[in-house]
């Protein structure tokens, strides 16, 4: 299974963790990512803390817990490559939907996209049977 297939059967939360250049670590919760068809994944934030500490140090790392009474999930390993701003883009990616104002008010979005290092099961070690493409 690839990570799109995955994103598209299982529901759940996520929670990005990044650290600044300094080495101060955060942890924020986002929804499933965007799966690109070359494997790479992508983020819409706004201009916080997360994408901050990307702006110094690319690395971060996605857990993503599934719906459930049980613990079962991926973690992703990651590293920033791009970033794109384009407000059409970002609107036609957008699943959360606020009004014009309410968006507005909460400042502009990126979309931010990442390669996938490794991919891990939720627990453990070993091959979680999800790969990027």
């Amino acid at each position: 299974m690839n990570l799109s297939e995955y994103f598209q059967e299982k529901s759940g939360f996520g929670v990005l963790a990044t650290a600044a250049g300094s080495g101060e670590v955060d942890t924020a919760v986002f929804s499933a990512p965007h799966v690109n068809e070359d494997g790479t994944i992508a983020f819409i934030m706004r201009d916080r803390l997360t994408r901050k500490n990307l702006l110094s140090n690319p690395f971060a790392s996605y857990l993503f817990v599934e719906s459930g009474n049980h613990y079962k999930g991926l973690r992703l390993f990651l590293k920033k490559i791009k970033e794109d701003d384009n407000p059409e883009l970002i609107a036609s990616m957008t699943r959360r939907h606020l009004s014009p104002e309410e968006d507005k008010a909460k400042g502009p979005k990126s979309m931010v996209y990442f390669s996938v290092g490794k991919i891990l099961p939720l627990i453990g070690a070993g091959d979680p049977g999800v790969s990027p493409l």
